[in-house]
């Protein structure tokens, strides 16, 4: 089971408050483990100030202006960029599914403050990842659900309805979900 580029839903019985009613996309699955940034927890701090403290000039008003998000809780000081394929950063991009890459390279961040950038993009710090097995058996434990991934979704629903969005893909309505997981 591959799943990266897909959306990791979280269920309400996680027990795991840094999760709660998050919304993960997957960047990396595999035998190794998986990583993943959330795409709907804003932090409190705007793009403008953390290019202010990188020294890098802010030519777009209104990029300073977007919030910068909790991509996870690992690595909280390292920062990291989803966005639509139409970039590649003169480092490295990497391509995870089509319409998506991801980079984790300063270079970008330059780009996106001189107007130069992604069309979409989302920048977040830190993220959330998993040792081998450890995903499949948060799954198989009822901690998430899993749906497949839009541009539409990911960069242009307001983060405060991503995560019901994400569940309506799956024809889910957010009230009839348990918290507890049952087993035949």
């Amino acid at each position: 089971m591959d799943l990266t580029g897909k959306l990791l839903i979280a269920m309400p019985g996680m027990g795991d408050p840094r999760f709660d009613h998050t919304l993960i996309y997957l960047c990396s699955h595999g035998e190794d483990g998986a990583m993943g940034l959330i795409v709907n927890k804003p932090a409190d701090l705007r793009i403008k100030a953390l290019l202010t403290q990188l020294n890098i000039p802010c030519e777009v008003p209104v990029v300073g202006e977007r919030l910068v998000r909790f991509g996870g809780p690992v690595e909280t000081a390292r920062g990291f960029v989803l966005h639509s394929e139409d970039y590649e950063a003169n480092l490295h991009s990497m391509p995870v599914k089509p319409g998506f890459r991801m980079t984790a390279t300063l270079d970008i961040l330059e780009d996106i403050a001189a107007g130069r950038g992604p069309e979409k993009s989302m920048l977040m710090l830190g993220y959330s990842g998993w040792g081998p097995g450890q995903l499949e058996d948060e799954i198989g434990m009822n901690g998430w659900l899993t749906t497949d991934a839009s541009l539409d979704l990911v960069f242009d629903q307001p983060d405060d309805e991503k995560w019901e969005a994400a569940l309506a893909t799956l024809g889910v309505d957010p009230l009839t979900l348990s918290a507890s997981a049952g087993h035949a």
